[in-house]
């Protein structure tokens, strides 16, 4: 396991030095230190340029690899007295080996980088420059994790609130529908046994609703129907429905219950109000689009401060298809109409709506 880790700290070291930002001043340094190199040494050019060359190189890849193996949690001299002592002995060799064995065994002349002052600063800069690429390298790494991870604490905070909020059903059409079904058992035994079976299959299906990520656009719109059955239940001159749905748009995947809450609205803010009426519920398809449009009578104000409706639906929207989603409000005087606009392809994969 350490053997991997540490691999994956080297792979990932090295690839983060050739990125641009950390590259471009890379170059510049190591330009300037074999220029120098070449102009002061008294070696053939060819000797000093590639022994300032292989420093160089040398430098790049072993020290901020070194200091992310040896403190790949950041430098802590509490604890990190040993690693330490381990990353200046690196250095040492590093430096020792390429600036001074290497040359002897070449029968090198003097050079400006293997003088023994020089020799010290590139110690020093071995040491400083692996710790601080290094250390740029391990925040930039530690950023982009906690922003992940913000990022997917911040999806998972909206997804959970959007679960509680997507199984949403008016309490007062159930306690009014769970009344008129004592008063029908009374007075019409067969009303109330339909009403009964309709709101369990309503019930039903908000619950698979909840634990699905998606269903068809034909269960959508069947639920739709069962809360309207049910109003007219209850008043069967109510309003009038009109049902539009083409062919081929029933296997439509959209997140479960979306529309719901533009159904109850349509009722509860349009006939329920006192705006009898025709109530509609169109579906049109528009390209690689499909429209679903709801129109009530009685006029609109738009959403209603602490309202959960309408916000609620455009918030899953916008999670669900990334902005493809549109939702329009048109709100006259006799009548108001919400139009939902979704891609026909569906939600954005792997989001829970």
């Amino acid at each position: 396991m350490l053997g991997t880790s540490e691999g994956s700290i080297v792979r990932a070291t090295l690839r983060a030095l050739v990125e641009p930002r950390r590259l471009l001043p890379i170059l510049v340094v190591s330009v300037a230190l074999i220029t120098a190199q070449v102009r002061f040494s008294h070696a053939p050019l060819w000797a000093a340029f590639g022994l300032g060359l292989l420093m160089c190189l040398l430098f790049i890849a072993v020290a901020p690899v070194s200091y992310r193996v040896l403190f790949p949690e950041g430098l802590d001299l509490s604890h990190g007295g040993i690693r330490l002592l381990l990353y200046a002995t690196v250095g040492s060799g590093v430096v020792l080996t390429s600036g001074f064995v290497l040359p002897k065994l070449l029968g090198m002349g003097p050079t400006f980088l293997t003088q023994p002052t020089n020799l010290a600063v590139c110690g020093a800069l071995f040491l400083v420059g692996g710790w601080g690429l290094g250390r740029d390298i391990g925040f930039e790494e530690s950023l982009t994790r906690e922003r992940a991870r913000a990022a997917r604490f911040a999806l998972e905070a909206e997804q959970a609130q959007l679960l509680a909020l997507r199984s949403h059903l008016d309490p007062h059409f159930l306690f009014n529908t769970l009344n008129a079904i004592a008063e029908w058992c009374r007075e019409d035994g067969a009303v109330a046994e339909t009403a009964v079976l309709r709101l369990s299959t309503m019930l039903r299906s908000v619950l698979a609703g909840v634990r699905s990520a998606t269903w068809p656009l034909a269960q959508e719109l069947e639920l739709i129907r069962t809360l309207f059955d049910l109003h007219l239940l209850r008043d069967p001159d109510l309003f009038q429905l009109t049902l539009n749905v083409p062919a081929g748009m029933e296997e439509i995947p959209v997140p479960p219950l979306v529309l719901l809450p533009l159904a109850e609205n349509a009722v509860k803010h349009g006939p329920a109000a006192g705006h009898r009426g025709p109530l509609s519920l169109d579906v049109t398809a528009r390209g690689h689009e499909v429209e679903v449009a709801i129109e009530n009578p009685g006029p609109s104000r738009g959403p209603r401060e602490g309202s959960a409706g309408l916000p609620t639906v455009e918030r899953r929207l916008a999670l669900a298809y990334g902005g493809a989603a549109r939702l329009v409000l048109d709100g006259g005087e006799v009548r108001t109409r919400v139009t939902v606009t979704l891609p026909r392809a569906g939600p954005q994969p792997g989001v829970l709506t």
